[in-house]
């Protein structure tokens, strides 16, 4: 199965349609009638449908198992046809597309095997999604004029004495939404260094800026110290999300005194040292905290 523990929980919706085609008028009406021998179609076909979907992950390999927290089943008749429409809701890591679509596969047939005694020939046809909500490809990508700054603040790699992967795997998310690191630097761990760092960077124009390193509880970790102060406008719930992401993964990540928000219009976000802490921040607020951009640019256009 496709490994999903990166992703975040969201709210999903999929929307999946069959079609059933009879041959007779004659069927249609005993439909609606509810004169079929083997009982009421619809209903009985809604109810195959609601246990198809809850089983999804039993019978489609890769499916993951997913609590299904709303579906509904509905039909309608249009000439010699039976339109089916399935809903799916869940709050979870994963979409529930393929949910929708085996409900609605399962009351096309139920309703098959309920009309063959009494029509000759029957299709179902076009089992397809028709809508799909939630999830990262909900929101829009990146705004590509975003300029981004990433800075690693550590005693141990801008003395040279060790090497840098905390950085590089921040590039590496921003690479994937579409970013490219204008800046890249390292520096001490230097309460002044990291201030004066973020002053100049802001003021050249960089709209992003990522500060890796220094949010712990050593000694040396003054990153939030510094950078705090700095903020016009903090964003308290960047850095709550990203903890929440963190705690799901290890207990430790409640030991992170990250800060965010923004200098003038640079935004600043600081991020755990370690490799792993700083990929998995990234994974946390990416896409999400670029619709940052959109607002802010919205409101300096109500200004003008």
């Amino acid at each position: 199965m496709v490994n999903i523990t990166h992703k975040l929980y969201s709210l999903r919706k999929a929307t999946a349609m069959a079609i059933v085609t009879v041959s007779r008028e004659a069927t249609i009406a005993a439909v609606r009638e509810k004169q079929i021998p083997k009982g009421d179609v619809c209903e009985f076909a809604r109810v195959a449908a609601l246990f198809a979907i809850k089983k999804t992950s039993e019978v489609i390999p890769d499916c993951h198992p997913l609590p299904v927290e709303y579906a509904s089943v509905n039909f309608h008749i249009t000439g010699l046809q039976i339109h089916i429409t399935v809903e799916v809701h869940t709050v979870y890591r994963t979409g529930v597309e393929v949910e929708a679509m085996h409900g609605a596969a399962i009351a096309a047939l139920t309703l098959y095997d309920m009309l063959k005694p009494v029509d000759d020939y029957i299709i179902i046809s076009s089992i397809t999604p028709s809508k799909k909500e939630g999830g990262k490809s909900s929101f829009a990508a990146a705004p590509a004029t975003v300029t981004c700054a990433v800075i690693v603040c550590s005693d141990s790699i801008a003395a040279q004495t060790k090497q840098d992967t905390a950085g590089k795997a921040i590039l590496s998310v921003l690479e994937q939404h579409g970013l490219q690191a204008g800046f890249y630097g390292v520096i001490p761990d230097e309460f002044d260094i990291i201030q004066r760092t973020a002053l100049q960077l802001s003021e050249s124009g960089y709209q992003l800026l990522l500060f890796t390193g220094g949010t712990g509880l050593s000694p040396r970790d003054v990153t939030p110290e510094a950078i705090a102060p700095l903020l016009s406008r903090p964003i308290p719930g960047i850095m709550e999300a990203a903890r929440q992401y963190g705690q799901e993964r290890t207990p430790y990540a409640m030991l992170s005194r990250g800060v965010a928000g923004f200098l003038k219009d640079t935004l600043i976000i600081t991020l755990p040292g370690s490799t792993r802490g700083a990929e998995e921040t990234m994974l946390a607020l990416f896409p999400y905290v670029l619709h940052l951009f959109k607002v802010a640019k919205g409101a300096r256009h109500d200004k003008e």
